[in-house]
């Protein structure tokens, strides 16, 4: 069996080509972090493998476009060209050019930042079993490494683009944002998570707010510390050898001592000049000491001050498991034990946690999402597909990394913390599984049929917008078969109605003002048809609504003319205050 993680298999290659047939891989040449990360006075190069797919000039692809416009030059650079092949074979474009060279070619940072935007998209669709949409209108991404000059990058759903700006550092040298690994991994994250939860960007709440943020500092580094180079280059700075072999020294390998020279090494080395990075709140997960007490702190009612609490708690947990997987792993020489087998229990926590994060959004509400919310769907993904967890226990230490932020289950926090399983009397007459594995509107007929059971509104207008099929490999090899159907419902009310559904108008709501009230539910079918889980926020659980509106009224929602006005250009807004260090 492949091991998980590990590079595809070039079998199929070799298949493909003896049948005349493309290539399903090919290797391109990334930058493993910032070019100020460097090692022996270069910086650290690293490749990725992706899809062999037909590369038009840019590159274009399928799903990622590179679209190269410098808008504060109205300058438009060279597309790199597209093809990728000589005699059959995929070639990477930069494999045999130096360092230097590949720094100052506009090409190689358009390569950059399609290599690094589809390499986080496939890890998503690796993790979740299937295909993933953007949130908007179009089948592609398209990215803009030179977009402006301005110490800047972020996501604009309404351009369907990531722009990554340039700015002269302290030493009057250009800095381009689209050559750090974690800025790229973070904005195609946003986009990510904008296509499987659209409605995370409008205001809801401090957590749902800081969710996006903290989401895609955690894809962004978990996807860095799963490299083993990285992980190598930071823990071993200080390594002992003996006979050829690389040794670490087991009293470095503590936890306390794993947060200091690991993530605060790649806080470190990640610097402070860059924008939007995720060091910041990496350097925050190490220096934080875990309290309820945030909770009730104003401060963190900021989106990333808040979502520097969900990355803390994450990269805690990576720690804490990787420590525990390291107990199995005997002496090379008294006191001290191989590092390359350190190196590579680092790596692979790291990777089945980013696995875990990402699954668990096929378990979270769609709508007015709370971390404790987050938490239940993080224990539930993992034990749909992992149930004994017993060898490393990631759930275990999960919840207990959150715990200490005060941070538990939604659902049955006095057991394992999962959603609980759906036990209601379902009527499934005149319902097609087969059409409700793909159809909306017999996701609908379904929801129509049990909107008592569901506890559903029917006051509120009903919207499925999405059913989607999923299959997902668990480690032991078997394949875990599920649908998913997201379902909203809203109700539009003035400002003199919410009284009567038991709800205070806030004094910064305008008189007559519209707002709309948002609901809605996840429901899990498994592969016969049989309805699992039922996870979402009812649109007339009044606490909640009380809860949002006032969180409106303070973030200044009541001062745009409409919800549009508010979310236009959230992402370019937010990063630009987090550079600006507001």
């Amino acid at each position: 069996m492949a091991k998980r993680g590990s590079k595809p298999t070039t079998k199929l290659d070799q298949a493909a080509q003896t049948r005349g047939q493309r290539k399903l891989w090919r290797d391109l040449t990334i930058l493993a972090q910032d070019p100020q990360v460097q090692v022996d006075g270069k910086p650290l190069w690293s490749s990725v493998t992706l899809p062999c797919e037909p590369l038009l000039p840019g590159p274009c692809g399928a799903r990622i476009k590179v679209v190269d416009y410098d808008a504060s030059q109205d300058r438009c650079y060279a597309p790199l060209a597209g093809g990728y092949e000589a005699k059959g074979e995929p070639v990477d474009p930069f494999a045999l050019v130096s360092g230097a060279t590949r720094l100052r070619d506009p090409r190689f940072h358009q390569q950059n930042a399609y290599a690094i935007a589809m390499r986080v998209l496939c890890r998503f669709e690796n993790a979740l079993g299937r295909r993933v949409n953007f949130g908007f209108n179009g089948h592609q991404l398209h990215i803009a490494p030179h977009a402006f000059a301005e110490a800047n990058a972020y996501y604009s759903r309404e351009s369907r683009s990531l722009c990554f700006g340039y700015f002269p550092d302290s030493n009057n040298q250009t800095r381009f944002t689209c050559l750090s690994h974690d800025i790229v991994a973070h904005e195609t994250a946003h986009a990510l998570l904008d296509g499987l939860r659209p409605h995370y960007i409008e205001p809801s709440s401090p957590d749902q707010g800081g969710f996006h943020e903290g989401f895609s500092d955690i894809v962004a580094l978990l996807s860095i510390l799963s490299d083993e180079r990285i992980v190598e280059t930071i823990l071993t700075r200080k390594k002992v050898m003996s006979a050829g072999q690389k040794l670490v020294a087991k009293k470095q390998l503590g936890v306390r001592e794993l947060r200091r020279s690991t993530l605060l090494g790649l806080a470190e080395s990640m610097g402070e000049m860059l924008p939007n990075g995720a060091a910041t709140a990496l350097r925050q997960s190490v220096t934080l000491k875990p309290t309820p007490k945030w909770l009730a702190d104003p401060e963190f009612a900021e989106p990333h001050r808040r979502g520097e609490i969900l990355v803390a708690a994450v990269l805690n947990a990576f720690i804490a498991v990787w420590r525990h997987r390291l107990n199995g792993l005997g002496e090379i020489k008294r006191g001290y034990l191989d590092a390359s087998r350190v190196v590579e229990d680092g790596a692979t926590a790291a990777s089945h946690l980013l696995t875990m994060c990402i699954r668990a959004l096929d378990y979270a509400p769609p709508t007015d999402l709370q971390f404790s919310d987050y938490l239940s769907a993080l224990l539930t993904a993992d034990r749909e597909t992992v149930p004994d967890d017993s060898r490393y226990e990631y759930r275990r230490t999960i919840r207990q990394c959150f715990a200490a932020w005060g941070i538990e289950p939604t659902s049955d926090p006095a057991g394992d913390g999962c959603w609980q399983v759906f036990s209601g009397p379902i009527d499934h007459a005149n319902i097609r599984f087969e059409s409700l594995q793909r159809n909306t509107d017999e996701a609908f007929r379904f929801i129509w049929q049990n909107a008592d059971v569901l506890k559903l509104s029917t006051d509120a207008y009903t919207h499925v917008s999405g059913v989607r099929p999923i299959a997902r490999v668990a480690p032991d090899g078997l394949i875990v078969r599920e649908t998913v159907v997201d379902f909203m419902q809203i109700l539009s009310v003035r400002s003199d109605e919410l009284a009567d559904l038991g709800l205070r108008k806030p004094t910064q709501m305008p008189t007559f003002r519209q707002v709309r009230l948002y609901g809605g539910a996840l429901l899990v079918f498994n592969e016969y048809g049989q309805l699992k889980f039922s996870i979402g926020n009812g649109v007339l659980n009044i606490a909640r609504q009380q809860k949002r509106l006032d969180h409106l009224a303070e973030s200044g929602f009541f001062e745009y003319r409409n919800e549009s006005a508010f979310s236009r250009g959230f992402f370019s807004r937010l990063h630009l205050n987090r550079a600006r260090g507001l």
